[in-house]
């Protein structure tokens, strides 16, 4: 990072970041043409639960290539001033990369839905009939780098 006072060291305000919001914005690679798409998401254990459709283009991007960025930003605030160049923006927020994954194990499929779950509802115990997973794909991002960043604070 190139300013490093910006850089956000504490693991607490990172899984923070992760835990308190809900949207992230995840950038593919399909034949050397970028493509980002906004999706809910649940966070755990170092690692990103998605759900989707059965059949689409991310799932087709997937198969040949799986690799992922993410971005997440919270705390978003514009920071006004009399100068046009003294505007400014504060906020917190993450860039990870890592690799996606179709899961396929039914109990695993269950246990990533119930991430996401918790973090839109903030409530567990959720039992979720075999006949909803089979409706939807789920996804994991098993993150191998995350880097954070803080602006305005």
């Amino acid at each position: 990072m190139k300013r490093k006072e910006k850089e956000i060291k504490d693991q607490s305000v990172i899984e923070d970041i992760f835990e308190s919001n809900k949207i992230c914005r995840i950038g593919f690679v399909d034949k050397n043409v970028p493509y980002v798409i906004s999706m809910n998401y649940g966070y755990a254990k170092s690692a990103i639960y998605l759900h989707t459709a059965t059949s689409g283009k991310k799932l087709n991007i997937i198969e040949t290539n799986n690799n992922v960025c993410v971005e997440i930003t919270d705390s978003v605030e514009i920071i006004e001033s009399n100068i046009p160049c003294k505007f400014g923006t504060r906020y917190r927020s993450l860039i990870c990369n890592g690799k996606i994954n179709i899961l396929t194990d039914l109990e695993e499929k269950k246990e990533a839905l119930k991430v996401l779950m918790n973090q839109h509802t903030q409530r567990s115990g959720w039992n979720i009939p075999d006949t909803a997973i089979e409706q939807i794909t789920l996804l994991k991002i098993e993150l191998e780098t995350i880097s954070g960043k803080i602006s305005g604070a």
